[in-house]
């Protein structure tokens, strides 16, 4: 029996108009009736999925959760309350932002409470209008130093072109780090060892639910740690080739046609 969902936001869950299914609602509400646990698992922060909370019917919520920052943090809904997190110190982040100052990139540093966007463009403008964000026009991100961040990332629309940064980047400070891959945009980095497989087992263990009873869904390479933590790691039908690969079982449906549903549907309920 399956008890604890951890459940990627973007291509996953989400339609390309960041919104849950009607059909999808509808199952996990059925589904947590029953007792299951679902839990958004995402790279962006809690305030930044207000909105899919809100359709999940667990916003500010007691014995409902998320995980954020691609598993920087571990949250319960209401209050919001962390359960617990794994920050980036300084010093990364700084020579993440310097570094990425030399490419053609915009640049995100992330607090609980907000998301910083350096070197933006008109394209990561348009993809973000509905995205809770502070557009910054200089580079000072001195501000932080006393604040508590959790990830960065770079923004370009060629996946080769952020390969190429990754391969280039000083190897000490590629080895301190977590890299993955999301939306065919970004390059995202978390603490070495910070990801949401380690989230993942952080929340079943707060909840007391055996791994054996826990389910990952995803579709890309920041989604891959939870996918083979889980007892069932599952890829939606549009899943980049490494998630399909490392994934038991792979969707008919893509994130446009309720894959989610189609999950609990079949292990669930």
């Amino acid at each position: 029996m399956y008890r604890l969902i951890a459940c990627d936001l973007d291509e996953t869950l989400l339609d390309k108009g960041r919104h849950v299914s009607e059909k999808t609602r509808e199952t996990i509400k059925k589904a947590e009736t029953n007792g299951l646990v679902f839990a958004p698992a995402t790279g962006r922060g809690f305030y930044s999925i207000k909105q899919t909370l809100e359709e999940l019917d667990a916003a500010n919520k007691a014995a409902h959760y998320m995980i954020g920052f691609n598993g920087g943090v571990v949250v319960e809904n209401q209050g919001p309350t962390i359960i617990k997190d794994f920050p980036m110190n300084f010093e990364t982040l700084a020579r993440l932002f310097e570094f990425g100052s030399n490419y053609e990139v915009a640049i995100h540093l992330y607090t609980f409470d907000q998301t910083y966007v350096y070197h933006s463009n008109p394209d990561e403008d348009a993809y973000l209008l509905t995205i809770p964000h502070e557009k910054r026009l200089d580079d000072d991100f001195g501000f932080l130093k006393d604040q508590t961040c959790y990830k960065a990332l770079f923004q370009n629309l060629d996946r080769s072109y952020l390969e190429k940064i990754e391969k280039e980047m000083p190897l000490d400070l590629r080895e301190s780090l977590e890299i993955s891959y999301s939306s065919n945009r970004y390059i995202e980095f978390n603490p070495k060892g910070v990801n949401k497989g380690i989230a993942l087992q952080t929340l079943a263990e707060h909840l007391a639910i055996p791994m054996n009873e826990t389910i990952a869904i995803g579709d890309n390479t920041n989604d891959l740690a939870m996918i083979r933590a889980a007892e069932l790691g599952i890829a939606v039908a549009n899943a980049v080739p490494a998630v399909k690969e490392a994934a038991q079982h792979t969707t008919n449906a893509n994130h446009e046609q309720s894959a989610v549903a189609e999950v609990i549907e079949s292990f669930i309920l």
